[in-house]
């Protein structure tokens, strides 16, 4: 069983292994060099990716500055959502900040999902509940929590992206700046 078959298994639960199959077989392998582009702002998003390997940094650039949305590891999906759904222009811009390999579905190949997988309007229901719930989990740490509680609860569970992302990137994603960020980093801990 490949890594997207056990993902999409133990984040849908109760899937058949044939409909599980049927699912991972309309995904194509994609590499993306480091600094390619998975989707740019303003064009459409036509594809859901998987990252198989790698990472990918969602970002939008506005008056000149890059704010950073989310940064996809190993294990996650990375699509501009509401593009991808209503078929409007995207607003995030999505690069490959290393090598990165990615299972790729276009909306085509999506949009068969739910003649090939009878149960597919509560599965894909379900991923959406799941997407909308780390976004409001998103949202209350930013409005519940202080920039080092935040710094802290983000540094606790993702250790490894301090080593492979340039600081300045999570500091725009956990909504400080880069001088915020580091003030923070050099407090001993209590």
């Amino acid at each position: 069983m490949t890594e997207l078959e056990q993902y999409i298994k133990s984040y849908f639960g109760v899937v058949a292994v044939h409909d599980v199959q049927s699912v991972v077989s309309l995904f194509k392998m994609t590499a993306l060099k480091k600094g390619g582009f998975l989707l740019k702002t303003g064009k459409r998003c036509d594809s859901l990716s998987f990252v198989q390997s790698g990472l990918l940094r969602m970002y939008v650039t506005m008056d000149g500055k890059e704010v950073t949305q989310w940064i996809s590891t190993k294990g996650y999906f990375s699509t501009d959502l509401s593009s991808f759904i209503f078929e409007t222009p995207s607003r995030w811009t999505i690069r490959a900040l290393i090598d990165t390999e990615i299972y790729t579905i276009s909306k085509e190949d999506y949009n068969k999902i739910r003649h090939l997988v009878p149960m597919w309007a509560e599965l894909e229901k379900l991923f959406i509940v799941r997407c909308f719930t780390m976004l409001e989990d998103r949202i209350f740490s930013h409005l519940s929590m202080s920039a080092e509680q935040r710094y802290h609860f983000f540094f606790e569970n993702n250790r490894e992206l301090f080593n492979q992302v340039p600081l300045q990137y999570i500091a725009s994603m956990l909504g400080m700046t880069p001088e915020t960020f580091s003030r923070i980093r050099k407090k001993p801990l209590l």
